[in-house]
Formats: structure tokens, sequence, C-alpha cells
């Protein structure tokens, strides 16, 4: 199968791919792909569909029908199995990663000959390798606008329960237990969190804080430590996650999130986003009660999930004060310099560098992806986590050609 990429505009440092759920299921070259912003690295862990390993032909891939057969010719016969027939817009209907449904991919890999291979048209609109810009520009501070917050993580396309394009079905910004939250400092949307973090993907990042979500001079800034936007809440179901050697108190609160509901592409066999956790608990409440938890639930929950929890480190531990690769502060690997200017004490605090969760998915699955930060065992030293980067994983298509009528020598 040929290997295809999107090719993206990315500004920022660069991530390190640590975290990763894993799949049970033969491995795939895929294709980091997105809707407005990223720069494409990275590769999935696996996928979840037909198995390419075996160089046999298989349901979905170019050349066969649903259950193997041969693609018929009548245009309202879906001839691939993609879901889309040629009369609904299917451009290409001997090739399952190749529809309306299907997210571009443009081609980066060399084949086994060495070539790369000409480009295909996946989404089938007319143009090829055509990328749709950041859309996440000139969003506001303050703005409280779930469907603005998936932008900022760059989650671009709006699809609708009427179609079947892929993209954002809804956005909420939630309590731990799914309730909705009010309007609150708790939440914000940043071209860089301070003068050493940038972007990841498009203009804007997100910012979700049990404290206040805004750097020192920002209206609504917040920064003794000790602030609290919504008190006592109630945590998602298995949550606090318990740590054996550290266990979290069952109490929370200051509880925030964004919910997005997801269509993905048909093409699609995986995705991942980037985020980075700060808190100033470190390093007094290393292994306390104390342990603010940073969690990104996933329904439904994909292999190798804790409780449908994607974000982990290699013991299993949720993103809090006592995760692995706590590594920025005063004497850590990577040194203080991504503290100076966010609020959190360069000689104090502590955070995480860019952590990459990556999960499967099936082509055109819906799912729901719940990003929620809370204070564990009191409202006290606040935590904040930066979400950005979001990319679909996908498949290239193959080229449609046409053979041209043979012409008899003279």
């Amino acid at each position: 199968m040929i290997e295809r990429r999107i090719a993206l505009p990315c500004t920022g440092m660069a991530v390190m791919a640590v975290l990763a759920v894993a799949l049970g299921c033969s491995a795939v070259g895929g294709a980091s792909a997105q809707g407005g912003g990223g720069d494409g690295r990275g590769e999935p862990a696996g996928t979840i569909g037909e198995d390419a390993s075996d160089g046999l032909d298989e349901p979905g891939e170019p050349g066969l029908g649903p259950g193997g057969a041969i693609p018929v010719t009548d245009p309202n016969v879906d001839g691939d199995g993609d879901g889309f027939t040629p009369a609904e817009g299917d451009c290409n209907d001997v090739d399952g990663n190749v529809n309306p449904g299907a997210i571009e991919v443009e081609v980066t890999e060399p084949d086994a000959s060495g070539h790369i291979p000409a480009p295909a048209d996946e989404d089938c609109d007319g143009v090829i390798d055509n990328v749709p810009p950041p859309c996440d520009e000139g969003l506001a501070l303050e703005d409280f606008d779930p469907v603005d917050g998936a932008k900022a993580i760059d989650l671009c396309a709006v699809a609708s329960r009427e179609d079947r394009r892929w993209g954002v079905l809804s956005a909420r910004y939630i309590r731990g237990d799914g309730s909705s939250a009010e309007r609150s400092p708790a939440v914000g949307v940043f071209d860089g969190f301070g003068p050493n973090v940038h972007v990841q993907g498009g203009a804007r990042l997100l910012a979700l804080s049990t404290g206040s979500a805004r750097l020192p001079g920002h209206p609504d800034a917040c920064w003794s430590g000790s602030c609290s936007s919504y008190g006592a809440g109630t945590a998602p179901p298995g949550f606090p996650q318990d740590n054996p050697a550290c266990p979290p108190s069952s109490f929370i609160n200051d509880d925030i999130g964004l919910e997005v509901v997801l269509r993905a592409p048909t093409n699609a066999t995986g995705y991942e986003f980037l985020f980075k956790f700060y808190t100033f608990e470190y390093p007094e409440w290393v292994c306390e009660d104390f342990n603010d938890q940073f969690v990104a639930l996933a329904t439904p929950a994909p292999p190798g999930s804790y409780n449908g929890n994607l974000s982990f480190d290699g013991e299993g531990r949720p993103v809090s004060v006592n995760i692995a690769f706590f590594d920025v502060c005063d004497g850590c690997p990577l040194g203080s310099g991504e503290l100076v200017g966010t609020g959190f004490s360069p000689r104090h605090d502590g955070g995480t560098r860019w952590l990459k969760t990556r999960a499967p998915v099936r082509g055109g699955e819906e799912i729901s992806l719940r990003f929620i930060l809370f204070d564990t065992g009191d409202d006290r030293f606040d935590s904040t986590a930066l979400i950005d980067g979001f990319r679909w994983i996908a498949t290239g298509g193959t080229v449609s050609l046409e053979t041209a009528p043979a012409v008899n020598p003279l």
C-alpha cells in the first residue's frame, strides 16, 4: 500500500512521540492529516482495519468492492464499499480511500521502487492535495465558544448529522461529570504561552486551568497559585485514577473540560494531539493526595486505554505531578525556560514537555473526546493544561487512470 502524508504548516517546538495507545492489530503505514494546522510528523502505532502486511487485496483496498467483489459500473452502486457511490460524488469507486468523506493526503513517501507516486484527489473535490488553511487566526484570549476551542486545537472542519462529511459534530465546555460549564477564565485561547512556548499547529492553542487560564498582566489573571473558578465537582467515572504508590484523594475541585464529538474521515486509521501540563504542586506535593490530573477520555474507548483515558505514561499513570515526563523545572532535564513569563515560577514550579497522544479510529466512525482537568484533594495549587495540534492519521488513495482507446496503425 502506498504511504501518503498531508503537508501542513507548523510553528513551534518539536514534539516527542512518547504516549500512544497500544493497538492489537497489524501495523500499516499511515499518514498524518488534518483540516487546519500541524506538520504531519509521526506515524500511528498501528491501525484498525485492513491488513496490508500480507500483500493480498482485501475489502477496502484498491481494486475490490465490498466482500472482495469486483466493482460494478452502475453509478448508483458503491463498488469499493466506502459508503459513497459515483452518483454521490465518489470519483474513484475502486479505491475505498477516495470519496467525498475522505481527508486529503499529500504524497511524501517513495514507493518500493524509490519513486514518489503521483498524488490522488482523496476528497473528490476536483483539486489534488489541497490542504485547508488554519482556522484559528484572530481568536480572542477570553473566547468561550467551544467551537472556537475546537479550532484552537486545530479541529477545523465542521460536519452535520445530515451529511457524511468528516469533522466536528458538536462541542461543549463541560465539568467533570459531563454537565455544561459556565463561562469563566478557566479557559483561555493563546497565541503562545509565555515567550518560550509556541503553538504547535495553526495560530492558537487552548489552555484549561483549575485556576485562571491567563498570563501575568491579562485581565482575570490570578497567579497566587490558588484560585477557584468552579468549586467542588464530580470526577469522571473511574477517576481520579488510582496510583498504588501515590493514591490521590477522591475529592476534586475546579473541574473544566472541552468535549468534542467527531466524525472521522473515511480513510482515517487514527488521530493524535499534543498537550503540555503545568502545576504549582511541583515539587512539594509529589506523591501526595493533592494530585491534580489531566485526562483525555475517548468514547468508544479504544484498545489500550485506561478507563477510556488516552493520555498516560508507560506505567499507565494519568497526567499529573507524578507523571514520568515531568521534566520542565529548575534542575530538570529541559530546564526552566518554558516556565518563564507563564506565571509559574521558574524556580519553584514545574511542568512537562510537549507530549503526544495517538489512538486508533475506524474510518467514518463517530467518537467523543473529553479533555478534562481537575484539582484533586483541595482547590489550591492550580494546574494548567495546554492542548494543540490535533491531526487525523489517514491512508492515501491511488490515482484513477483511464486507458486511451487503441489506435489502429495505418
